[in-house]
């Protein structure tokens, strides 16, 4: 699995290697300090207009208990341009915080406990836990964590999202819609899923708590 992963993420690179950087976003020892200490009661505040959208339901995330790195990248991406809201709200919300308004963002939604599953999860694809190497499919689970908690430095929690968006985020990597992942790993991974997969998949994590 070792081996597959590691031709895989070759692959990755070299897809991207003529493509223009998905993200601007360079995790420099300083940068990682800047968004550890970010302030969360004072991204308390700043959160009031996200709860109505984030609230763990329909195609939008939750953003409770999610990765502060994650989070931090996803804002700036949306910023800067290389992620596209196809309703363009999430780029507008964006366009108007400083970097410190999303570093404390950041760390207000990591402080919070995370939305948890209702159990009874079952890898019916044996790709989350164990991956697929007759497609070179690494498991979600080298990346996203055994338990889908995410993994540092920006690798997000999937656990306990609604499966609905975790469906519709899967699918906007197949078309290429979403482009801001790293290297195109997630573009390529999810290319390579059917559509029964995504589901399967979308489903799995859902249900982890």
């Amino acid at each position: 699995m070792k081996a597959i992963l590691l031709a895989t993420i070759g692959m990755t690179l070299a897809a991207g290697a003529e493509a223009e950087p998905s993200s601007k976003v360079a995790w420099t020892p300083a940068v990682l300090d800047f968004v550890k200490k970010g302030d969360a009661d004072r991204g308390k505040a700043l959160s009031a207009p996200c709860a109505g959208c984030h609230d763990g339901t329909g195609t939008n995330p939750n953003l409770n208990g999610q990765l502060p790195t994650y989070l931090y990248r996803q804002l700036q991406d949306y910023k800067n341009g290389n992620r596209q809201d196809p309703a363009t709200i999430m780029n507008a919300m964006a366009s108007a915080l400083s970097d410190q308004d999303m570093a404390d963002l950041a760390a207000w939604y990591g402080k919070q406990p995370p939305m948890l599953g209702a159990g009874g999860a079952a890898d019916a694809t044996g790709i989350a836990e164990r991956g697929e190497g007759r497609r070179m499919e690494p498991a979600c689970s080298s990346c996203h964590g055994a338990a889908g908690q995410g993994e540092k430095v920006d690798t997000p929690r999937l656990a306990g999202q609604s499966a609905a968006y975790l469906e519709a985020t899967l699918l906007a990597y197949k078309s290429g819609r979403r482009a801001n992942d790293i290297y195109s790993r997630m573009r390529l991974i999810a290319g390579k899923l059917s559509d029964a997969e995504i589901r399967q998949l979308a489903d799995y994590y859902a249900k982890l708590k």
